[in-house]
């Protein structure tokens, strides 16, 4: 009897070890490469593999923990005529990008027809590819939220956003604004 709670414990033990050291990162989080190949020798043959692996990373068009519904999506303008007035509100809508994080991609500005952008922060720190284009459209699932965004927060998203200094030191006030928690997010490509 003792033999088997010993061997029991031992395979309940690996198994949890195991789980723990290969979980896929999720959304588009980036990987440290040099953590990928520091057990591996030049000329291995997960070389090849790895290549591959980035190759399909790239070509990917959706990221984070949700699923995107691109048919129940809603225009951008039509999202903020239905968030008038709420202080939250669970939405998916089409957007133009007009700025990504340069740093880690971990937030998007969308273009607003009916003025300045609103920022998408990613639920959770999902990130996209920094190399998305401006102009890309783009279809997001989550949470519009009224938010008021301090001004070290207004002045670190500049700073990601690669902002002139001066247009930096201008921000003096905290901003209340109109901000979506993207739990998913579908490029079109």
């Amino acid at each position: 009897m003792n033999k088997k709670v010993y061997i029991v414990g031992i395979i309940a033990a690996s198994l949890f070890m195991s789980c723990g050291e290969n979980k896929e990162k999720e959304g588009g989080q980036k990987e440290d490469h040099k953590e990928q190949h520091e057990d591996h020798k030049e000329g291995d043959s997960h070389d090849h593999a790895d290549k591959e692996n980035d190759e399909e990373a790239s070509d990917k068009v959706a990221f984070g923990p949700k699923e995107v519904d691109t048919a129940a999506a809603i225009s951008t303008a039509e999202l903020i005529e239905q968030f008038e007035g709420k202080t939250e509100m669970e939405a998916t809508f089409k957007g133009e990008i007009n700025e990504v994080c340069s740093k880690m991609g971990c937030w998007v500005n969308i273009k607003n027809d009916a003025g300045e952008p609103f920022m998408v922060r990613f639920k959770d720190h999902f990130t996209i590819p920094t190399e998305t284009k401006t102009g890309s459209m783009a279809y997001l699932t989550g949470t519009a939220i009224q938010d008021t965004v301090s001004v070290d927060d207004q002045r670190h998203y500049l700073e990601d956003g690669e902002a002139p200094q001066e247009e930096i030191d201008a921000i003096t006030e905290p901003k209340y604004t109109m901000t979506f928690i993207a739990e998913g997010i579908r490029l079109d490509k």
